[in-house]
């Protein structure tokens, strides 16, 4: 077992990183440790927590502006933000229920993974709202980057390269983030098509139709899929426009409305639809939507795995045996369709095994190279977490 450091404040951050660049020892940076089982292993003598880093430390609802310490749970900021009818418009995933852990994740997990959910095809990601962040580098200074407001980039954007690093550039202390008014009603229509290809069209009708799709995802059943696209917003203008899509989605397949899905959105969110039993492994593609059936059809014929669809097709959850076998057909099938994949759950020794990330092209692999030695030095940061060391 590593010895765990849970520093109080930025200033135990701060010493616990300078006791590290001492003695040459890498860190594991994690916050509630919610997601250890993403990506690959870290082999580190010291884990660095910031679970001992919370609480809401600037909350505007007027402005659309909050800031919080690194280790702050989830919950705790999405239960602020309902007080004033108000959300993280992304809908970053609980995955509690992926990973089998009873803790939810922090504030500074989401962002150092960028995890976001089915809304992200209409606003973004968590980067995307990402204001402000203030971190500890590996040299085991402070730097602060971003604001409170979007226009305030001057030089290189720390905020965009930390969102997405898992904790390898530096160690997050506070971020400040853009929220959003939460919608007062939303609906959603299922249309009942055929098979995954046919799902997709009716996915793709919705997101391209007028009328403001906020959701667009595939549920796989035993006989064809159902296609589901929500609609968000005051209760008249739901009312209407679901009115008027379900009359356009009429020809691709029996629609049904479904008045109240929170639920159903919640689930797609945190991919239980997917199905995936205790001992499968998860990837994670990106893909073109119009990819993703070709897709679909070369995995059922590698292994035959648990597919959910979102994103308008454009992210596919996949589920299968645990194997290098299942894993390679993954990469192969990712390759194919020009997408990329995240081993996004495995037993440790496959995850240490296998790439767990696309592979990064020479151009891009020699700027992270450098950004990784500008901000990391000594790599005692998460080493070998994205990818093996060379």
């Amino acid at each position: 077992m590593s010895a765990l450091l849970a520093p109080a404040d930025e200033a135990g951050v701060v010493a616990a990183v300078q006791d590290a660049i001492a003695a040459r020892a890498p860190l594991s940076i994690e916050g509630h440790g919610s997601k250890r089982g993403l990506l690959r292993p870290v082999q580190a003598a010291r884990s660095l927590t910031t679970r001992g880093l919370t609480g809401i430390t600037l909350y505007k609802p007027t402005e659309l502006v909050l800031s919080a310490r690194a280790g702050t749970p989830l919950p705790e900021i999405e239960a602020a933000l309902a007080e004033h009818g108000q959300m993280l418009a992304p809908e970053p995933p609980d995955t509690r229920g992926i990973f089998g852990v009873a803790e939810p994740a922090t504030i500074g997990g989401i962002v150092a993974t960028n995890l976001s959910g089915p809304r992200r095809i209409t606003v973004g990601a968590i980067r995307d709202h990402l204001l402000g962040i203030r971190f500890v580098n590996g040299a085991g200074e402070v730097v602060r980057s971003g604001g409170r407001v979007l226009k305030n980039v001057t030089g290189l954007d720390l905020c965009k390269l930390l969102a997405g690093s898992h904790g390898t550039l530096g160690v997050l202390t506070e971020v400040t983030l853009k929220v959003l008014p939460a919608a007062k009603a939303s609906a959603t229509l299922a249309v009942a098509v055929p098979d995954l290809a046919a799902g997709v069209r009716a996915l793709s009708a919705g997101l391209t139709s007028p009328y403001g799709v906020t959701g667009a995802a595939l549920r796989l059943e035993a006989k064809g899929a159902t296609a589901l696209l929500r609609l968000e917003d005051f209760p008249s203008s739901v009312d209407y426009r679901a009115g008027r899509l379900r009359e356009d989605l009429a020809p691709l397949g029996e629609v049904t409305l479904l008045p109240d899905s929170s639920e159903l959105w919640r689930g797609i969110r945190d991919a239980e639809p997917l199905g995936a039993a205790p001992d499968d492994a998860i990837w994670r593609l990106s893909l073109r939507p119009s990819a993703a059936p070709a897709l679909a059809a070369r995995l059922q014929a590698a292994f035959g795995p648990k597919l959910l669809l979102d994103w308008g097709g454009g992210l596919v959850w996949v589920a299968g045996p645990a194997t290098e076998a299942a894993h390679v057909a993954v990469m192969q099938a990712a390759t194919a369709a020009r997408g990329s994949f995240t081993l996004f759950r495995a037993p440790a020794p496959l995850r240490a095994a296998v790439p767990v990330l696309t592979e990064e092209a020479p151009a891009l692999a020699a700027i992270g190279a450098r950004v990784k030695a500008a901000l990391d030095p000594l790599g005692l940061f998460n080493p070998g977490r994205m990818r093996s060391s060379p």
